[in-house]
């Protein structure tokens, strides 16, 4: 498809609401948090535009308040999604064909109708069952998936421009054509921008998207397929189901409508559907694209020259906002033993002061983690340290889950770099520290990136020019999104392209027109104007 006709919005990244106490807005997202807690939700999936109740429910508990129930969501059976496969295919035949200008309208309202009307709603739904603070909630499930579909359509137009050169008497030109097939989106718990993006980001280049929630994270799902359908999104375009993650894997990349998979979870999930495709890869019509982030054990790294108080704050920002629930979080640390006497006092000063509990309560830094794997999990890690000769616990290491699945911000230090916690993804708000010798620090940087699997975020501090061109070059793998004396966190859409290698995923870069990119299937046209005659070429001669 061609463009050059209509110019679309420059894309700015959505100013974020402060919500200090006080303010409007804060006022005003407190009364809807408190309205949605208090009703009961009864959310349909969506195929074809229809809602679906099978009566296959599961409750919704908040996991600050686990004895709360604010609703419940309903489940497929397997040929709900065979329905959904046909439902995309049909809806294929007309939105393939719509214009770009019209999709691309369509997000652009879907971002004004979040920026205003749907803010709060979304906000107070992912604090409600994601248990995130307000600022949290603004920062990801508004201004981010904002954020997401205006630049979204900028990148789109800008591929579309991406023409060939022409010659004389010719007129070369590019299609960018949507995927033969539907994409399967399967989306996070943790970012609610993730969550919209990723069905989104395919369906504005043209395709038809099959999408798969967390479920833990359905309550704001349910929000934006409200906001697309206000937003004017055609019935079909994105069908949202939910049920047995296995069974509709299974259905969805058994088909030979499949054209690719758009994906956000853990390594070893990711790695079974490369299996998967692989072993039916003669099924398909098409190879299909495969478009994943995964796990991440990010770290920071300070040098000598760095700003201890910096340096802490990164930690205390980076590891415990969201409990540590972010890909990008912070969770391993190389730290000098000239800085760590006082990055340890204003970490324990910044940490003293965190308050944990509920969201509702804007002065809490620290609510609950998911759920309670996630506690189990996490805090079967603390109770193993507690144990170990080669782990301490300085900080924090408690947990209770007679209320919420309330995990306390934990700093461990380890005599071992290879300890279980340095290597291990946790999730959690727990990260683990090592102390080096100042004339270490090159060994150390060869031993950052060569700890785990993985390379999604990482951070560097320092206050030499040299050193800092050291770290980065010595680096170069170790983290997709990589920062200099800042946290690993925080990435912003059209700031700072996000994805990781290794372990961390294919590095596809959300939010760019890398990614928008995987979503489309080109097509050369050569037009001849007037088309030769004689096959006969000068060099024949007579």
């Amino acid at each position: 498809m061609a463009t050059g006709f209509y110019k679309v919005p420059k894309a700015v990244n959505e100013p974020v609401n402060s919500y200090a106490p006080g303010t409007p807005e804060h006022t005003d997202l407190i009364a809807t948090y408190k309205k949605m807690y208090n009703e009961q939700v009864d959310i349909p999936f969506y195929i074809g535009g229809k809602e679906y109740r099978t009566g296959n429910t599961v409750d919704i508990h908040p996991p600050h308040d686990i004895k709360h129930c604010v609703g419940k969501y309903h489940t497929a059976d397997k040929e709900h999604i065979e329905l959904a496969v046909q439902k995309a295919a049909e809806a294929r035949v007309k939105w393939a064909a719509t214009s770009w200008e019209h999709r691309a309208a369509i997000f652009l309202k879907a971002a004004e109708l979040l920026a205003g009307p749907f803010r709060y709603k979304m906000n107070a739904a992912t604090m409600i069952a994601q248990s995130k603070n307000v600022f949290q909630a603004e920062i990801d499930a508004s201004c981010e998936l904002i954020d997401f579909f205006r630049f979204n359509v900028e990148f789109m137009t800008e591929i579309y421009s991406n023409q060939p050169q022409s010659s004389a008497g010719i007129w070369n030109r590019m299609e960018y054509r949507p995927l033969e097939g539907f994409v399967y989106a399967i989306t996070p718990f943790n970012f609610t921008s993730i969550a919209g993006n990723l069905p989104a980001a395919p369906a504005m280049m043209g395709n038809v998207v099959i999408w798969k929630p967390a479920r833990s994270q359905v309550y704001s799902a349910q929000v934006i397929m409200e906001l697309f359908k206000a937003a004017g999104l055609p019935d079909g375009v994105i069908n949202m189901v939910t049920g047995n993650s296995s069974m509709i894997t299974d259905v969805l990349l058994n088909s030979p409508d499949f054209a690719g998979v758009h994906f956000t979870g853990s390594t070893p999930v990711f790695n079974s559907f490369w299996e998967t495709i692989g072993k039916n890869v003669n099924t398909y019509k098409s190879y299909p694209r495969i478009v994943g982030e995964t796990g991440g054990k990010d770290f920071i790294w300070a040098h000598p020259t760095a700003n201890a108080k910096e340096v802490a704050t990164a930690i205390s920002r980076g590891a415990f906002e969201y409990q540590g629930q972010k890909c990008s979080a912070a969770s391993r640390a190389y730290l000098p033993k000239s800085l760590w006497n006082d990055i340890k006092m204003y970490l324990e000063e910044d940490m003293k002061s965190f308050k944990m509990g509920s969201p509702e309560d804007s002065s809490n830094f620290i609510n609950a983690v998911i759920d309670d794997r996630a506690f189990t999990k996490l805090s079967g890690y603390l109770e193993q340290a507690k144990k170990d000769d080669d782990a301490e616990i300085i900080i924090g290491g408690g947990y209770d889950n007679s209320v919420g699945y309330f995990i306390e911000p934990t700093v461990i230090v380890t005599t071992n770099p290879y300890y279980k916690t340095m290597c291990t993804e946790l999730f959690g708000p727990i990260i683990t520290i090592f102390i080096y010798e100042d004339n270490e620090w090159e060994e150390i940087l060869d031993l950052v990136d060569k700890t785990g699997e993985y390379a999604l975020t990482g951070a560097i501090f320092s206050g030499d020019r040299y050193v800092i061109e050291t770290a980065t070059n010595k680096l170069e793998n170790a983290a997709g999104n990589f920062y200099i004396n800042d946290k690993p966190t925080g990435a912003v859409v059209g700031q700072q392209p996000f994805g990781g290698a290794r372990g961390s995923g294919t590095n596809d870069k959300a939010g760019s027109v890398w990614n928008l990119l995987r979503w489309v299937s080109n097509r050369t046209i050569k037009e001849t104007f007037v088309p030769p005659t004689d096959y006969r070429y000068p060099f024949l001669g007579e």
